[in-house]
């Protein structure tokens, strides 16, 4: 095989009737991609010398001296081309001419060439003996459309085939730039590119270059190991895969595969977080989107701890969103709903993006919190305390939205059995934010996102901040009142007091309703409780001082 190495710029002029070219060395590689690798190409023999290869509009046209008795057809281009330099090299169109078996001039149309007519254009000068300039742009379509064309070295040595051939694997295995040049080049030509393993090469040789330079960077402690990250995330899905895909099969840490799924992700994905109304053609299509979301689902690498909850939860939220394969999005909710009790707080803010919604994805949130609790009753030791601590303290962060509807919020604090929280005080701390963050709700509001609150599993602290909450609905107040007086009066009775009927339960005795609301009798049963608070407190220092006496006589 001939080559010639060529720098830039250099070379320009086309060079006619070269029967044979010393061969030199290709320029040096660059794992940096700063140089720019690239090389000039030669056939061995040349059958028929070209004066000149003219373009009139769309048609090309190979001057000689011989007339053109051979047409093909690539696109909307027509190349007038001879027989004897073409079939002398390509055993497809040999073989097609085979069978017209006509002597004069004859018509091919070559659909589905790779590369279409830039690429063929290529091919045409390679087969008149012209120079052809192999770059790391070309080298993917050219190497495919010379398979396509069948040009092989059974039919002259060093065709096209074997000089593409080994400028590829030349690129693949000395320069990181180009590798990913070649695979920008092969989306136009995805069919050909995988069958003839160019992308399972450039996957290969990404992969090997990842595990050694993340094994030196274990080594010398560098932390940079996600310097990777950028130049695979502008890889298309398909080749994204196929790089994941090799990257661990080298054993490279589920973490770090993790990190550049939801890196490509964030990347690639995030505008649909925007509303798909707001996509323009440039992006991608619906469909697309749906294959592209649940391929990456299908990609996350199984290892625990692999991905962060708050990716996944993005995730979700895009997978609802291009509503996706409802077995793909049921096996992502069960494996988020796995990591709650490992979560943190933050681990759970999704942002929203309308105008009119929460600032939060309080639904997203919602959904697993579900999907744990229908798992956590056939799982053998659930920590459902954990989980409970963690909706709360997100309900309490949310709570100040002022776009958060009472409706959500409800579903949110439902959305967990009474058991999952050892006391309410939390609850009602994130409920006193709400109430206090939302003052135009109506009373009925109020009370649906106070009636979970139960009286006996708060704190006597918490209990004492109900007393003199105003916030809360005068329903709520109510019950809390008659609940405290209840246990105040049994305490008084058990320190001997005489207990005498009090206003309070004389309003609620009369109330044909069951609950007296207004204002004023809440305020007489504020009293009322104030009242016993402070005749059981001198009822708890009589007691003391008898005790006191009892002790002094025994002495």
């Amino acid at each position: 095989m001939e080559y010639r190495c060529a720098i830039p710029g250099e070379h320009d002029k086309p060079t006619m009737g070269r029967k044979s070219h010393d061969t030199q060395n290709l320029i040096g590689p660059s794992i940096s991609g700063r140089k720019c690798n690239r090389c000039v190409i030669f056939p061995a023999n040349v059958s028929m010398v070209a004066e000149a290869l003219e373009r009139r509009n769309q048609d090309w046209i190979v001057r000689t001296k011989v007339t053109s008795d051979l047409i093909i057809q690539v696109g909307d281009s027509t190349f007038y081309l001879h027989k004897l330099p073409m079939v002398s090299r390509s055993m497809y169109l040999n073989r097609l001419l085979f069978e017209r078996r006509s002597n004069g001039k004859t018509d091919l149309k070559l659909d589905n060439l790779p590369g279409g007519t830039e690429t063929f254009e290529s091919v045409v000068k390679f087969c008149y003996g012209w120079k052809v300039d192999l770059t790391a742009a070309n080298i993917a379509p050219l190497y495919s459309a010379a398979h396509f064309l069948e040009m092989t070295d059974d039919l002259e040595q060093g065709n096209l085939i074997s000089k593409t051939e080994v400028f590829l694997g030349f690129l693949i295995l000395t320069s990181w730039k180009d590798t990913f040049q070649i695979f920008k080049s092969c989306e136009p030509i995805s069919s050909w590119a995988k069958e003839l393993g160019i992308v399972k090469r450039c996957s290969e040789a990404i992969a090997l270059n990842v595990q050694a330079n993340n094994v030196e960077s274990s080594v010398l402690e560098d932390r940079h190991e996600n310097w990777w990250f950028e130049d695979v995330s502008a890889l298309r899905i398909d080749h994204f895969i196929e790089v994941i895909q090799s990257i661990k099969s080298k054993g490279v840490r589920s973490e770090l595969v993790g990190s550049c799924i939801a890196h490509w992700t964030a990347k690639r994905l995030s505008r649909i977080t925007f509303g798909l109304h707001n996509l323009n053609p440039k992006h991608m299509t619906h469909q697309l989107q749906k294959v592209t979301t649940e391929c990456l689902i299908k990609l996350l690498p199984v290892e625990e701890n692999s991905v962060s909850c708050n990716f996944l939860l993005h995730l979700l939220k895009v997978a609802l969103m291009v509503k996706i394969n409802s077995e793909l999005l049921n096996m992502l909710e069960r494996r988020i709903s796995f990591m709650l009790e490992q979560c943190r707080v933050p681990d759970l803010l999704v942002k929203n993006y309308g105008y009119d919604d929460s600032a939060c994805d309080v639904g997203i949130v919602i959904r697993v919190v579900e999907s744990y609790v229908s798992f956590a009753a056939s799982k053998p030791t659930p920590k459902l305390f954990v989980v409970g601590m963690l909706v709360d303290g997100y309900l309490t962060l949310v709570s100040r939205d002022e776009n958060l509807s009472a409706k959500r919020f409800q579903s949110l604090v439902e959305a967990l059995p009474k058991d999952a929280r050892f006391c309410d005080d939390n609850l009602y701390t994130a409920i006193d934010m709400y109430l206090k963050a939302h003052p135009s709700l109506t009373e009925e509001e109020r009370v649906s996102v106070c009636k979970t609150l139960d009286y006996h599993r708060l704190s006597q602290e918490a209990r004492e901040h109900v007393m003199k909450n105003d916030r809360l609905p005068a329903k709520i107040m109510a019950r809390f009142i008659l609940l405290e007086q209840v246990n105040m009066t049994r305490s008084m009775t058990a320190s001997g007091s005489n207990y005498r009927r009090t206003k309070t339960q004389a309003i609620l005795k009369v109330s044909k309703r069951g609950w007296m609301n207004s204002r004023k009798e809440i305020k007489i049963m504020k009293k009322e409780v104030d009242k016993m608070k402070v005749q059981l407190n001198e009822l708890q220092m009589c007691k003391l001082e008898l005790q006191g006496q009892k002790e002094r006589c025994l002495n």
